[in-house]
């Protein structure tokens, strides 16, 4: 089941910047985060899944953020490298092909492209309440 749900999320991913989404940013500007799938469980009332391009240029980085108590996230590097720290754990490189996961209520405090000279993507898949609608909460 989550080979065949993997393999239509990243069909929808390479639709997705088959068609323009992808973006050259210059060294330390933010990430471009792309809402690219989106589908409602049948067999868990009130939760969807939803799959989130998030596109780095050579440099880029995200601000630090959480996101809502109800989402377990599952990422998967799609090109190039990310640099990654969730809660007060290591900063780990993560390369295409390779996965992390963030449980609710995780602070997500560093997510950046580990090249600068080279973009970098990541597919984060959500599972989270329906009627969330804000996947990404900077932390002030």
């Amino acid at each position: 089941m989550f080979r065949g749900l993997y393999n239509a999320a990243t069909v929808l991913v390479l639709s997705a910047t088959a068609v323009g989404a992808h973006d050259n940013r210059s060294s330390g500007e933010s990430s471009k985060v792309t809402l690219v799938y989106e589908h409602k469980l049948p067999n868990a009332p009130g939760k969807s899944i939803k799959g989130v391009l998030v596109e780095y240029g050579p440099g880029a980085a995200s601000e630090a953020h959480t996101h809502p108590s109800s989402a377990f996230i599952y990422a998967t590097v799609l090109e190039g490298a990310i640099l990654s720290q969730v809660n007060d754990g290591p900063i780990k490189t993560y390369r295409a092909g390779e996965s992390f996961s963030e449980y609710p209520g995780d602070r997500h405090g560093v997510s950046e492209n580990a090249s600068r000279t080279e973009p970098a993507r990541l597919l984060a898949v959500f599972v989270v309440d329906t009627n969330e609608t804000e996947l990404v909460l900077p932390i002030k």
